[in-house]
């Protein structure tokens, strides 16, 4: 499916034979580029980017490349081709023909589910909004761009089915994605990992490993909607998506990469000389991967959810990889695994495999997340040194679900407050780790130059070379 890139907005939804809707997302498309200009990457209208652009939503030969200045990226409405043939292949409408309009018994909640979703990606460029200024390589700041783009052209695709499919309801929801800030006391983003600061590109790198990699199993889980439209509309942004996280697991291999250089350099494992180099410690290293997977891990929600199990039930909402998984696809008979406090240690109980939903999603997502972090340390191995990053157990760090408030080890073990308090320094980012970081960022704008704290990728974008012009200034 080609996207039609002679209407003011580019899409493969036929849109100009809705005139209706064309006026109102025209309507809502100025809004949107003033939200850019006021939110978006500072002080960058005018580079020239090295950025990919979709041109159609076949899987192969979907993309062109080419500097483009980011305003004047064509953002809009791409949807993976519809299957005449699409069923319902999860609960109680299981078999059913899939929905190509809205039921009216679960409106409501389907605005919810995309609302919550399309919040997510004007959150994300806001919380990285001031990166530009501190870029490690031209190869970087492309990639931050890149990523900027790709939430920004999430965010229409969220906006197009509130639009289309939720009347007056739904024009108000996409001005108040607009509307709210990421971090804003009065006006926060909705969810609270999207309202955490990104001060510095290793923040950026584990957001994006962490953070993108819930988003793709949140996708995941839509792609599987009875809601075709939505299912459709998710199944293209997991093609983006992959970039993303892409980013995240190379830029942390880069900085472990060169760190590890500089250890066997100078023969030391000794943090502070290490600082003393100019290179991030694998010790602050393990405590950003602690705390950013622990934020990341909330994401999910509640260990049980009402919700989780209507949605599933109703069709909206599926597992990653449904139909991968040897059960009824409709679950009320069976249990599910999930940990709880039982005598001042954390134990297994089984419960409704309904009700536990998000713990299942979160499950899934810790297994995809430790074969990542088994990757970075293979670089590590290579390179001689005994030193391993590790996942923090689930429980640890919570503020979501049955260990909200619980003081848990990085090992899994229940603690006293004073406990936590004693060795809370030793495993999460301390304001010192944290000005120290800040202390590393400095845009470097020539190609093939680096900064002294990441190691070069191995290849380049495109096939361009390393040392490319993958941004140009004006």
């Amino acid at each position: 499916m080609s996207i039609n890139y002679s209407d003011k907005i580019p899409n493969n939804v036929n849109l100009s034979e809705d005139k209706t809707l064309q006026r109102a997302l025209e309507h809502w498309q100025p809004e949107f580029l003033n939200w850019w200009a006021d939110m978006g990457p500072e002080g960058s209208q005018s580079f020239d980017v090295y950025l990919r652009t979709a041109i159609s939503v076949d899987r192969a030969g979907w993309t062109q490349f080419g500097h483009v200045k980011m305003p004047d990226y064509r953002w809009g409405i791409f949807l993976h081709p519809s299957d005449p043939d699409c069923k319902i292949n999860f609960g109680e409408h299981r078999g059913e023909a899939a929905w190509r309009e809205v039921p009216g018994e679960h409106r409501a909640n389907l605005r919810r589910i995309i609302v919550t979703q399309g919040d997510t990606e004007p959150a994300s460029v806001e919380q990285q909004r001031h990166l530009g200024l501190t870029a490690p390589s031209l190869y970087d700041l492309r990639n931050l761009f890149q990523v900027n783009v790709e939430e920004g052209r999430h965010l229409w695709a969220m906006v197009y089915l509130l639009h289309r499919y939720f009347g007056r309801d739904g024009r108000e929801e996409a001005e108040a994605l607009l509307g709210r800030r990421s971090g804003d006391a009065d006006n926060p983003r909705i969810l609270g990992a999207f309202n955490e600061r990104t001060p510095d590109w290793l923040s950026f790198f584990m957001f994006t490993y962490f953070t993108d990699r819930d988003g793709k199993f949140q996708l995941f889980a839509l792609a599987e909607s009875g809601f075709e439209p939505l299912a459709r509309t998710t199944k293209f942004m997991l093609t983006e998506e992959s970039h993303h996280m892409f980013v995240g697991e190379s830029g942390v291999g880069r900085i472990i990469q060169r760190t590890c250089q500089v250890m066997n350099e100078l023969n030391t494992e000794d943090a502070q000389k290490l600082r003393a180099a100019g290179v991030i410690d694998l010790e602050t290293l393990q405590r950003y991967l602690n705390f950013h997977f622990s934020v990341t891990v909330d994401l999910f929600g509640a260990d049980q959810s009402s919700n989780a199990a209507t949605f599933y039930s109703a069709g909206l909402k599926g597992r990653y990889e449904e139909m991968r998984q040897d059960d009824d696809h409709v679950l009320k008979g069976d249990d599910y695994p999930i940990l709880c406090v039982e005598g001042g240690q954390i134990a297994e109980k089984r419960v409704s495999a309904l009700s536990s939903l998000n713990e299942r999603l979160r499950d899934d997502y810790i297994i995809d997340t430790v074969r990542g972090v088994g990757r970075w340390n293979r670089i590590i191995e290579k390179a001689g040194l005994a030193f391993r990053l590790t996942v923090p157990h689930k429980a640890f760090n919570r503020k979501i679900g049955t260990f909200a408030g619980v003081a848990v080890s990085l090992d899994g073990k229940i603690l006293t407050q004073g406990e936590w308090n004693a060795r809370e320094r030793s495993w999460l980012p301390t304001a010192e780790d944290r000005a120290f970081v800040a202390s590393l960022m400095g845009k470097v704008a020539t190609p093939g130059h680096f900064a002294n704290w990441i190691s070069p990728p191995a290849v380049g974008i495109n096939r361009q070379p390393v040392d490319f012009a993958y941004v140009r200034f004006n």
